[in-house]
């Protein structure tokens, strides 16, 4: 495919000329892990421990997800390829598609509840009517997400410091409000969940976005760095989202930090907070389903982008109102996805792939398709940490198939 067609390379891998390095991959991760219903999951477990459980839960939480998304980050640095084509290695050429319909659909939808969660408050605020600011933001989202990762290098780096400064001063004003340092820590939650259920929402939040996470540090120039400035964002970013949360919740009993600050007049940053926050998270959700859709129809990212984000804009209001128990519903089956890559990659073929352009692959692997469904299975009736119980039931499958059934499932046309 020319690269005029397609910045992105979204069916093949990156060439060293399109690599990026350390602080540029950092500022995109960074705006990846912005993630508003973060802050959600941090309300819930600001309310419902006291601060050295709430801390701990969020400290291990990112760690799972750091060894999660960082083991994905290296394969990407190594390979330079999208979670899409990876998936061709183990799951065969057609059977990669099952994983790019799953994380693209719900990206899709995401990034429609996305739209909408930005609206919403914002209309009300404002005045303006719903349906524009529906209209508006969303083809925004979809111009920049158009333009791929130097669009989203660029927004990232307004956004990222934006939203961790206003942030931040709406959080001491939070806890100025409640009587300083003090007054905070002796709020008493008002709910009760176990460690076992805080670590299943810190991890829930983001495994399946973190399973995209090949999308975008395959621009890395290295795994050195692919790795690090994954490990940083999560450490960074997802934990600032938690605690913001947490903080807001116990303060003010809001979650998310535009209904804080709207709550401390400070509407016109709340905004700003808002839009930028969302606006990070929906373009990362649509370039992902952009490459995944490609994978699917051998199209150039950039239509499909354009295909998905008119989509969801559309569906913003429909989405938003019926979908989000659906949406987090899906997000069930992706972490295994994500698990059998990493198998196959590190465990299976001991970090050594054929190069993507020499390999012609299978159309499916029939122990990826099982592994997954036992993965999806393991997220419903195991006990403990949901995701985890998903990723372990299917790498564990994967690996006792493969030893039984030990075949190739690529042909190499020239090594």
């Amino acid at each position: 495919m020319s690269k005029k067609q397609d910045h992105d390379y979204s069916l093949e891998a990156i060439p060293s000329s399109a690599k990026k390095g350390f602080l540029s991959m950092l500022v995109v991760m960074l705006g990846f892990t912005f993630f508003s219903a973060s802050m959600l999951a941090g309300g819930t477990l600001g309310t419902s421990l006291n601060i050295d459980k709430l801390l701990i839960a969020i400290f291990i939480g990112n760690l799972i997800l750091c060894i999660y998304t960082g083991l994905l980050a290296y394969i990407a640095g190594d390979t330079g390829l999208s979670t899409h084509l990876l998936a061709r290695y183990s799951f065969g050429e057609k059977g990669s598609y099952l994983v790019s319909f799953l994380v693209s659909a719900t990206q899709v939808g995401w990034f429609g509840v996305g739209v909408a969660m930005f609206a919403i408050p914002v209309s009300k605020v404002t005045g303006i009517d719903v349906n524009i600011l529906v209209l508006v933001s969303g083809l925004l989202m979809t111009a920049t997400a158009f333009f791929g990762m130097k669009s989203l290098t660029i927004l990232s780096i307004i956004a990222v410091p934006s939203i961790a400064i206003l942030g931040s001063i709406s959080v001491f004003k939070a806890i100025s409000d409640v009587g300083g340092l003090s007054g905070f820590l002796s709020i008493d939650p008002t709910g009760s969940i176990t460690m076992s259920e805080a670590l299943t929402l810190c991890v829930g939040t983001f495994i399946s976005g973190g399973t995209l996470t090949p999308d975008f540090t395959r621009f890395s120039n290295s795994k050195k760095t692919a790795v690090s400035s994954t490990i940083i964002a999560f450490l960074i970013g997802n934990s600032l989202m938690l605690l913001f949360g947490a903080v807001g919740a116990m303060a003010t009993g809001y979650s998310d930090i535009a209904d804080v600050m709207f709550t401390q007049g400070l509407i016109i940053p709340a905004i700003i907070v808002l839009g930028l926050n969302i606006w990070t998270t929906n373009d990362n959700a649509l370039y992902g389903s952009g490459l995944g859709f490609s994978n699917i129809t051998k199209q150039p990212k950039s239509r499909m982008v354009i295909m998905n984000g008119v989509i969801g804009t559309l569906l913003a209001m429909f989405l938003y109102n019926n979908f989000m128990d659906w949406l987090n519903f899906l997000n069930s089956f992706i972490p295994a996805t994500g698990a059998i890559i990493i198998a196959d990659y590190f465990l299976v073929n001991k970090c050594k792939y054929t190069k993507f352009e020499n390999t012609k692959f299978n159309n499916i692997n029939i122990n990826a398709i099982i592994s997954w469904g036992v993965g999806v299975l393991g997220s419903f009736v195991l006990p403990g940490i949901t995701p985890i119980n998903s990723v372990l039931s299917a790498i564990i499958t994967y690996l006792l198939l493969t030893k039984l059934n030990n075949k190739s499932y690529i042909e190499n046309d020239n090594n």
